[in-house]
């Protein structure tokens, strides 16, 4: 009683040690942003990534996670390391230029050239499968 395990089955954690950004992900919940969790921060990071958590707070933290230089935009180079790490770096390098230039000239509403919080946020709302893809099941 009060002992609960945790089984993870062979499948859960070789879908874990193959996400792209299982890194950045543990950075972005650690508050020195190096990736060293508190047991808060662990617990916050299952929270958010479970299937129930609300959109609004999955995008907060998408947006943080693929915010590689951690400058509150996601600017022409966060989205090429999204990109890369999401097709496994199978696209040439013209390709990754060409749909992060795309990207941003569907997404930047206010013209910076780069996507705020706000962009994002807009962007996300229009791909009905950010929900089922952005959770880790266990």
């Amino acid at each position: 009683m009060g002992n609960k395990q945790t089984i993870f089955t062979d499948e859960q954690l070789d879908a874990y040690q193959e996400n792209p950004f299982r890194n950045r992900i543990v950075e972005s919940f650690s508050e020195d942003g190096m990736g060293n969790l508190s047991f808060n921060e662990f617990v916050d990071m299952f929270s958010v990534l479970s299937e129930m958590a609300p959109r609004e707070l999955k995008a907060i933290y998408a947006f943080k996670i693929y915010d590689f230089n951690v400058d509150n935009y996601l600017c022409k180079e966060d989205l090429e390391k999204t990109l890369n790490r999401l097709t496994k770096e199978e696209l040439t390098p013209e390709e990754v230029v060409l749909v992060c230039e795309k990207t941003i000239e569907e997404a930047d509403l206010d013209g910076d050239n780069k996507l705020s919080y706000a962009d994002f946020e807009n962007m996300i709302s229009r791909a009905p499968d950010f929900l089922s893809t952005f959770h880790i099941r266990i």
